[in-house]
């Protein structure tokens, strides 16, 4: 009876995996979906108005293939929010990610996503717009390829083979023996155990 009328639709923490029945709202301009447990899998309907969807806090973690489906189902679209999503790369979800991750993030979906002036609490600048045309189909996160392809599954399936008994057939072997200074060249700090005078 009120899908045809509603506009503004907040379903948060409601432990809602998927958006069956939404296909009633056609006329949904902003959605809020945070603090749920919508995953890749989720489907959209085609809500051709809908300018505003917040999926804060769920369990996305394919990040491409969201704006796909995004792409697909959500035209008008021109703000995102996605924080606390394995999806979004964000120092204050996942300590290991940093800046630089979650700058490359914001490249690659507005490269997408081009319609979108808003992404997460930042609005977009031209400068970034811009960067991210350059840039952003470069951003996407590879993953590894799924072991169920054959040429796959066949070299897991192979038995191992053991070490000879003889250790001598495996050749003769030539080592090294030298100095070398450690260099650390990781993303976080480890303290200034490893600076020595001549790198300062």
């Amino acid at each position: 009876m009120y899908g045809p009328k509603v506009k503004h639709l907040d379903l948060s923490y409601n432990s809602i995996e998927t958006l069956k029945g939404l296909e009633k709202f056609g006329r949904l301009e902003e959605l809020i979906l945070d603090n749920n447990k919508l995953g890749d899998s989720v489907t959209f309907p085609f809500l051709p108005y809908l300018r505003t969807l917040s999926l804060n806090n769920n369990q996305i973690t394919n990040l491409e293939l969201l704006m796909d489906k995004i792409l697909e189902r959500l035209p008008s679209l021109t703000y995102l929010s996605l924080l606390s999503n394995k999806a979004c790369p964000n120092e204050l979800s996942d300590i290991d990610k940093d800046d630089s991750d979650y700058q490359r993030y914001r490249y690659f979906v507005l490269y997408k996503l081009k319609n979108l002036r808003f992404l997460d609490s930042r609005r977009v600048s031209p400068r970034e717009r811009l960067e991210a045309g350059k840039r952003g189909e470069f951003m996407r996160v590879r993953r590894p390829r799924d072991v169920t392809d054959s040429h796959l599954t066949e070299h897991i399936t192979q038995p191992a083979r053991p070490l000879p008994l003889d250790l001598s057939l495996l050749g003769k072997h030539k080592g090294a023996y030298g100095k070398c200074h450690y260099k650390y060249t990781g993303k976080h700090s480890e303290g200034n155990r490893f600076i020595v005078n001549s790198d300062l």
